[in-house]
């Protein structure tokens, strides 16, 4: 089953679920605002999305990563709008027969995600200066 979800309000995360007896893994991902961006304090980050296209690619890239891995579950939220800095901002979930498979797809959707889906974030700094944020680390 693939879930996907954009959000415009704090995310609650998917519940773990007890029946998932023949998948020994469940890989659980919160990525989570950090405080500065550049080297510099922020205040938040703001995420914009391409409505519409935002959500059909997450569910392309799940898609693709629950064919290209031993997967059958992948759910996924992401935020758009305001996000407080500690405050989480993707929150992934994938559960796997084997611990392997399942930190592979988790590895390969994060990196799609970041590299397809046209949701961009800006770090707001103190000062209310709005900068781009940097998303090319792994």
């Amino acid at each position: 089953m693939i879930i996907i979800q954009i959000e415009n309000s704090k995310i609650i995360p998917f519940p773990s679920y007890d029946d998932q007896i023949e998948k020994g893994a469940e890989l659980i991902f919160n990525g989570r605002v950090r405080e500065t961006e550049h080297g510099k304090k922020i205040k938040n980050l703001e995420y914009e999305q391409y409505e519409g296209m935002a959500e059909k690619e997450l569910e392309m890239i799940a898609q693709e990563t629950t064919d290209r891995f031993l997967i059958n579950d992948l759910y996924c939220k992401h935020r758009i709008g305001k996000v407080a800095v500690g405050e989480v901002s993707l929150h992934v979930c994938i559960w796997s027969k084997h611990r392997k498979e399942g930190l592979d797809a988790m590895s390969f959707f994060i990196i799609e995600l970041k590299k397809r889906v046209p949701i961009w974030k800006w770090a707001i700094l103190e000062n209310g200066k709005k900068i781009p944020s940097d998303c090319t680390h792994e």
